[in-house]
């Protein structure tokens, strides 16, 4: 079987995933910026990190590849939202949805992880940003904010990893399952 691991991450939770995940595996995993070519992979496993929308790298890394018969896509997001929460899963699957061809995303396996954040390692950029939407999310009144707005909450100003990596079991199990597309 032909596989790799390929990740989109701007501060080390989701590569921190795909490391533990090859060696738990014995896959690859390499940045989505040195992505071989894809087509003649098997199983091919992407772990994403969700910034403001979006899964890094994934749109680029995916946008000229087509789907075989044969092969398998698991698509693995990372982001500091439980992704229990239905109403999380739900904006996480809107965003896949604008950045992949459905035919794609129908065809894929879907997985969620929690990450972290450390506001001291995020660029000048990202800090004020996230300061700004701090500040808005603040002035909502609390029951109008949704999961993700309070766990930003919560975490805001300090460093909080939730990072699990007992949660890669069912995303082993599918690596090493029979989920063929």
């Amino acid at each position: 079987m032909k596989a790799i691991i390929l990740y989109g991450s701007r501060y080390g939770s989701t590569r921190r995933y795909a490391e533990e995940l090859s060696g738990q595996t014995g896959i690859p995993a390499v940045s989505y910026q040195q992505a071989p070519e894809l087509s003649g992979m098997d199983t091919i496993i992407y772990l994403g990190g969700l910034y403001a929308g979006g899964v890094l790298g994934l749109a680029k890394t995916l946008r000229s590849f087509s789907l075989q018969d044969g092969q398998k896509l698991i698509l693995v997001t990372v982001g500091l939202a439980d992704p229990g929460e239905p109403e999380n899963q739900n904006n996480i699957r809107a965003s896949l949805q604008r950045q992949l061809p459905a035919k794609m995303l129908d065809r894929a396996k879907l997985f969620h992880l929690r990450g972290g954040i450390d506001y001291q390692k995020l660029s000048f950029g990202h800090r004020a940003i996230m300061k700004l939407l701090y500040q808005s999310l603040r002035r909502t009144p609390p029951e109008k904010q949704t999961a993700e707005n309070r766990a930003l909450i919560e975490t805001y100003g300090r460093q909080a990893d939730f990072t699990d990596f007992s949660a890669l079991e069912p995303i082993i199990q599918e690596i090493e399952g029979g989920f063929y597309v």
